[in-house]
């Protein structure tokens, strides 16, 4: 569905079973460490291959992308303590109704 994220479904699903927005964001988050620690796993098979990348830059980037990774969760987790999602869900809607607008129109495929 246009203008839905994993994280943008899970996190409103535990706010409607009455979570606060910090617990269902870290519920959120914790659902993504399978995800992404499996799909990193099953790409790790392809380092080193003649078209893949080389291990050092794959080490470096990986570590690179935790590091950016976990300070955007600590930024978000502190934000929402104070703030409302609701500039989130108004962007995603947003940006769902341009995305069907321009399918519709033949725009994108």
């Amino acid at each position: 569905m246009p203008g839905v994220s994993r994280s943008g479904s899970t996190i409103s699903a535990g706010l409607f079973r009455g979570f606060t927005r910090t617990a269902a964001a870290r519920y959120s988050f914790l659902l993504s460490v399978p995800a992404v620690v499996l799909s990193g796993l099953f790409e790790l098979r392809k380092v080193g291959e003649h078209n893949g990348a080389a291990p050092v830059p794959t080490i470096i980037a990986t570590l690179l992308a935790f590091i950016v990774g976990y300070v955007s969760i600590a930024w978000l987790l502190r934000f929402l303590v104070r703030h409302s999602i609701t500039p989130f869900a108004i962007y995603r809607v947003t940006l769902g109704v341009i995305v069907l607008s321009l399918t519709a129109a033949g725009s994108i495929g």
